[in-house]
């Protein structure tokens, strides 16, 4: 299997030093062809996408990548095809018997056709033709002249030029990398992967180190799948020069930092049912910070919790946001402390259907109202029939200060059975509704977190207190027809 291998890694590379001589003396639009894709496409009986991919393939062994910039800088056309037929059929066994049969039909194909070129071109179509390299004129063992405007040459155009302009310097890599394909000790793709290593390694920290580059990542190519290979390959320079990879690793960071700079930004779009679009994106910084905000509070609330994970994180979100307005930290907003205002009709907190209103002008159903006045974080502005003020948000309705420390003591997080959701992230809810009568004191309040706040206001399970002082939730008949009491045991651990 080791030798069927070789052999077609050889045969593969004769086959792109072929297709890269066809595009090269343009014979695909002497046959009548728009292209060399089309051309392989046709004559090859493949689809447009495979044919693309060899040239593309062929042109970066050419050391002419146009996407990437970089090869194996020179490329296999500089010794010829028939060179590179010959390599092919060095193999031992059968199979490079049969590579190197295919590759002399193939070198003998494309002499052919190159000469119908060079005819069309005699008639002055095309311009002259470069000649072939003579086999055994040493052009197989010597670089080609940096004039000689050949494919591969490293004249302008080609990869080996491409570098030297960036000041980038000579490199060994392209012989070395030619030599491994021709052997086939390694594959085109790792080949792919070595070149873009070496010319990273070589802008970052020159030459010998690029070498050393070089010959450690081919070592590694004869054990490590392309996958792994590129796994190394980006972290070469901190084994072969572990200083010169520290100070790229600043610069990198120090670009990586400013571009996250102009990168960053989020746009908030509203609709006109008040909902908001985010739209966005977040530096690295802000990204973990949001996700290990997140992450423990999008776990579900026990298994009864039939929320999506988009769900989650959107309820998450929200107390958070809950939380800093909780704080009081943050900045003044007009004189008064960050809040968010809802204003409603006194028959709306005591139960009576009426709408309540943001003061982003967006409007809430009456359970969301009676809810959001549980939270000592928003201050309900209550409006009498006549529309005048009555309360903004009266002291002894909220549940603060040594209360509400009694109250973390007690039930240590939210009551509800099965859930562990810290103190932090739950509000006080008034067993028996403060707008019904019922009382600011501890024997009439329960900690819930937002979602299960949101279950007792809209569903139909209810909480009392245990005459041992703990909560008790009796769920409704659909979830249990004898509607057992059941309460948090994993609070009561702690």
């Amino acid at each position: 299997m080791d030798a069927v291998e070789v052999a077609a890694r050889r045969l593969a590379v004769t086959r792109l030093a072929l297709i890269r001589e066809i595009d090269g003396r343009d014979v695909a639009r002497a046959e009548g062809a728009s292209s060399t894709t089309a051309w392989l496409r046709d004559r090859l009986r493949i689809s447009g996408t495979a044919a693309r991919r060899l040239v593309t393939d062929a042109t970066w062994l050419d050391g002419d990548d146009p996407h990437t910039g970089t090869g194996p800088a020179g490329g296999l056309p500089a010794d010829g095809p028939d060179a590179t037929a010959t390599a092919a059929a060095s193999g031992v066994t059968t199979i490079a018997t049969t590579t190197a049969d295919v590759a002399a039909r193939s070198a003998a194909d494309v002499a052919a056709r190159s000469a119908a070129a060079a005819a069309v071109a005699g008639a002055g179509v095309h311009g002259p033709v470069p000649p072939d390299p003579t086999p055994g004129d040493g052009a197989a063992d010597s670089e080609p002249a940096a004039d000689s405007g050949a494919p591969g040459s490293g004249a302008p155009g080609s990869g080996a030029a491409g570098c030297s302009a960036a000041g980038c310097g000579p490199t060994t890599a392209g012989p070395v990398l030619r030599a491994a394909l021709r052997t086939g000790t390694i594959s085109l793709e790792q080949a792919r992967t070595i070149a873009t290593a070496v010319t990273a390694t070589r802008a970052e920290a020159g030459n010998q180190v690029a070498d050393k580059a070089l010959h450690a990542l081919l070592g590694h190519a004869r054990e490590l799948t392309p996958e792994a290979l590129r796994l190394c390959a980006d972290r070469i320079l901190w084994h072969i020069a572990p200083e010169a990879a520290e100070e790229a690793d600043r610069r990198a960071l120090h670009r990586a930092d400013q571009h996250a700079q102009l990168r960053r930004h989020l746009a908030l779009s509203t609709t006109a049912e008040g909902w908001i679009r985010l739209r966005g994106t977040l530096d690295p910084e802000t990204s973990a910070t949001l996700i290990t905000a997140l992450d423990p509070l999008t776990q579900p609330n026990g298994p009864g919790d039939n929320r999506t994970p988009g769900q989650r994180r959107h309820d998450a979100l929200t107390e958070i946001l809950q939380l800093a307005l909780r704080t009081g930290d943050l900045p003044h907003n007009g004189g008064d402390a960050t809040q968010l205002v809802v204003t409603t009709n006194l028959d709306t907190i005591t139960g009576q259907l009426h709408a309540g209103t943001l003061d982003t002008g967006h409007r809430l159903a009456p359970e969301a109202v009676r809810r959001l006045a549980c939270d000592a974080t928003v201050l309900p502005a209550v409006l009498g029939t006549q529309s005048q003020i009555l309360d903004l948000g009266r002291q002894r309705r909220l549940i603060t200060g040594p209360l509400r420390r009694a109250l973390i003591l007690r039930d240590k997080g939210c009551a509800f059975p099965g859930c562990d959701r810290p103190p932090r992230w739950c509000h006080a809810h008034h067993i028996h509704h403060w707008a019904d009568g019922g009382t600011t004191t501890l024997h009439n309040a329960v900690l819930l977190c937002r979602h299960h706040h949101r279950v007792i206001h809209h569903g139909d399970w209810t909480v009392h207190l245990n005459p041992d002082g703990h909560p008790e939730f009796t769920p409704p008949t659909w979830i249990d027809p004898r509607r057992l009491p059941r309460r948090n045991h994993y609070h009561l651990r702690c």
